[in-house]
């Protein structure tokens, strides 16, 4: 199976993201190696469908741009939300990129109002 190999062969920058999001780390679990239709996210989380693909060099050669544009307009289009990092980014500082990827996943800090606004004050009947 394609998923299996792909998460036993990480690159080096994968390996150093993963490590920074195992176990919650994050807040929220992520998956490595997870398949989505006919692909293979490098990394899933599923609380907030949000997939992270890590681009090495290869992604920038021959057809893979484009290649990468298909598989990004699937995941979009199948409600899952793609962030792409620099293999680059990584290698210079992983924290970083972990601490960003933790803001996406985090839950917001404040709830909105109710669709019948805030309740009254006290002392104040609601008409």
């Amino acid at each position: 199976m394609l998923a299996r190999k792909l998460r036993r062969e990480m690159s080096y920058p994968e390996v150093l993201l993963w490590q920074r999001l195992r176990g919650g780390k994050t807040g929220a679990r992520f998956r490595k190696g997870h398949p989505i239709g006919p692909y293979v996210a490098d990394f899933y989380c599923a609380a907030v469908r949000l997939v992270v693909e890590v681009d090495g060099f290869s992604h920038e050669v021959g057809d893979r741009p484009k290649r990468d544009s298909a598989r990004t307009a699937f995941l979009e289009e199948n409600g899952y939300r793609v962030l792409r990092i620099q293999a680059s980014e990584i290698l210079q500082d992983a924290d970083a990129v972990a601490t960003s990827i933790a803001s996406l996943v985090a839950p917001p800090l404040h709830h909105p109002a109710p669709p019948d606004g805030p309740p009254p004050r006290a002392g104040e009947d609601k008409e």
